[in-house]
């Protein structure tokens, strides 16, 4: 599926409708959200939900949660851009990927992550009456896009939450992504978030 032109068809509809939705929309880190936002923030009012409890150490949370706010202070939106910081529940991401630590990244341990803070988010968004919930996810080419946009529809289906279908990196997203990095000087870390990302990562590096 074509799953950036589903997004252009929903927002080509609240425009004939005159309508500004409401957005919860989830971000992993402020480099990912560059492109998202400047994507999003002509047809939406967007409210950041940083929830990202697979973030280790919580030195590196904090550094890359601190640079979210920092982008969103900063970047001039064209409708209301507001932050959500939620609690940082590292033992639930655990539980949640127990059983899944050595596997590969980008494989099933990557899927219940990316569930985990999408299902939170969708909660949140019904919670607070927001018209769509989304993420940033899919503009990493790191990312599998298929996977996450199943996701998707499988909570809207479920809870009944309408989701709003992406692939960020489609028209060089990705690309758009770093440049707007550099541009608000923003840090751009090296793994994907959680430790194991991160030895892997390690591992990568002492071969090369």
């Amino acid at each position: 599926m074509n799953y950036s032109k589903i997004m252009e068809q929903i927002i080509a509809k609240n425009q004939a409708e005159g309508h500004i939705p409401n957005l919860l929309l989830h971000s992993c880190c402020a480099p990912c959200s560059t492109h998202v936002i400047d994507t999003l923030s002509p047809y939406f009012n967007i409210t950041i939900f940083y929830y990202n409890p697979n973030i280790e150490p919580l030195s590196e949370y904090e550094k890359r949660k601190a640079e979210e706010i920092r982008f969103i202070n900063e970047y001039p939106a064209q409708n209301k851009l507001t932050i959500i910081d939620c609690d940082y529940d590292n033992d639930l991401y655990h539980q949640t990927i127990k059983g899944l630590e050595d596997v590969k990244e980008g494989g099933a341990r990557c899927f219940k992550c990316y569930y985990l803070r999408m299902l939170t988010t969708a909660l949140k968004a019904q919670e607070l009456n927001y018209d769509y919930f989304a993420t940033t996810l899919t503009v990493s080419p790191l990312k599998n896009s298929q996977k996450i946009n199943e996701l998707g529809s499988l909570i809207e289906e479920k809870y009944k939450i309408p989701y709003l279908y992406a692939d960020f990196k489609k028209k060089d997203g990705y690309l758009h992504s770093i440049k707007m990095s550099q541009q608000y000087h923003l840090y751009r870390q090296d793994y994907c978030g959680c430790i194991y990302s991160k030895q892997e990562r390690l591992a990568k590096k002492n071969t090369e």
